[in-house]
């Protein structure tokens, strides 16, 4: 048991821990296009956060043209320059899978004050 944990905290690269459920943030992705190399930002709420250590995720949800499009990302992946919180949500849930069914300004989440 003691051998996972080593390996694990060598390969944790971030923890993120200011990003919760509810927050509006700005996820600043590596794209490899051929030999290039370049920052493509996702944005959108937070809608879950999963697991812990090495292999804890978290799911970004935002409406692009109409389609809602969620993207599970890692969160110690090294594809992922840096994570910006935008807006902190008010919420009173672990997960927000009930704004897959909402639209326009039901889904949206109250401000932190």
């Amino acid at each position: 048991m003691d051998l996972v944990k080593v390996i694990e905290s060598e390969n944790i690269r971030h923890q993120y821990s200011e990003v919760e459920v509810g927050d509006y943030v700005k996820a600043h992705l590596l794209i490899k296009e051929g030999a290039k190399e370049r920052i493509q930002v996702f944005e959108g709420y937070v809608i879950a956060r999963k697991g812990q250590g090495l292999s804890e995720t978290i799911t970004i949800r935002r409406v692009s043209y109409g389609i809602g499009v969620e993207r599970i990302l890692p969160v110690n992946s090294p594809k992922i320059d840096h994570i910006d919180v935008i807006r902190k949500g008010k919420i009173r849930r672990a997960k927000l899978y009930y704004l897959r069914d909402r639209q326009g300004k039901a889904a949206k989440i109250t401000q932190k004050i």
